[in-house]
């Protein structure tokens, strides 16, 4: 039997720490993909979790406890494993700053994401606090699901402007025929987008940031979503404008997250 891990500050956790949680939706998290004990982006996962704490409570964990944690939940487990670090006050909602910093660390079964391509709907929604990836978002799952309703996989977020955003779980990237095209608008940074965006640079892949609409896709070349399950599933179509299934941009980006170093927390 595997067993797969879920602890409070390195320490399983008991029903007493996880029922105020379940009635709780302050906190944020980081989701990741651990291979062999390893992930990639790990600098970037310690970053997010730094800044995100620092905008919902004025201050942070330090690294050195955050991977004394991850490492707990690693232990517990098998060395193949997803997992989501989540920070939360000890103070609860509603209440003042102050309390101490805490973390719940869960893991589950490894996964790869879909194989693709997927079809999306395009849904006008704007996230509040963008950059930070916070648990406040019945929104994601329900445009997923108004999507998977008039026949769609997955859904694709327009904001107020016409641009395209992200995904319900996504960082959006195009392709232009030679160069990779990442959206310009109000979002998350994935840690993904983060290491296949520094990984195209080393390898001299170009790229470059440019506002995206609907009416620009039949000038694109082809289109995929990212997360931590992968580095790019194929796209092909956002509502009714299709995208073009472009094995070489798939190559490329899969070609720039294997080339981002596995390291152990």
């Amino acid at each position: 039997m595997t067993f797969f891990a879920t602890q409070r500050n390195g320490r399983p956790a008991t029903a007493g720490d996880l029922a105020p949680l379940a009635f709780a939706g302050y906190a944020h998290f980081t989701a990741l993909q651990v291979r062999g004990g390893q992930v990639r982006g790990l600098d970037l996962h310690l970053e997010r979790l730094r800044s995100a704490s620092m905008e919902l409570f004025g201050r942070a964990l330090p690294d050195d406890r955050v991977r004394t944690y991850l490492r707990a939940a690693l232990e517990a487990g098998p060395a193949d494993v997803s997992l989501v670090a989540t920070v939360y006050s000890a103070a609860g909602e509603f209440t003042e700053a102050g309390a101490e910093l805490e973390m719940l660390v869960r893991t589950g079964p490894a996964a790869s994401g879909p194989r693709g391509p997927l079809r999306l709907a395009a849904v006008e929604h704007e996230r509040f606090l963008p950059a930070v990836k916070h648990v406040g978002e019945v929104a994601k799952t329900y445009v997923l699901r108004q999507a998977a309703e008039r026949g769609f996989d997955d859904a694709a977020f327009v904001d107020r402007r016409g641009r395209l955003s992200e995904g319900s779980i996504w960082n959006l990237a195009f392709w232009d025929g030679t160069a990779v095209v990442w959206p310009e608008a109000e979002m998350l940074g994935g840690i993904t987008m983060g290491i296949v965006r520094r990984q195209l640079e080393r390898l001299g892949v170009p790229q470059r940031t440019q506002e995206v609409r609907l009416a620009d896709l039949p000038e694109l070349a082809g289109g995929v979503v990212m997360n931590s399950w992968t580095p790019g599933v194929a796209v092909s179509g956002i509502e009714a404008m299709p995208l073009p299934v472009a094995p070489p941009f798939l190559e490329a980006l899969h070609q720039a997250y294997q080339a981002e170093p596995l390291t152990s927390p």
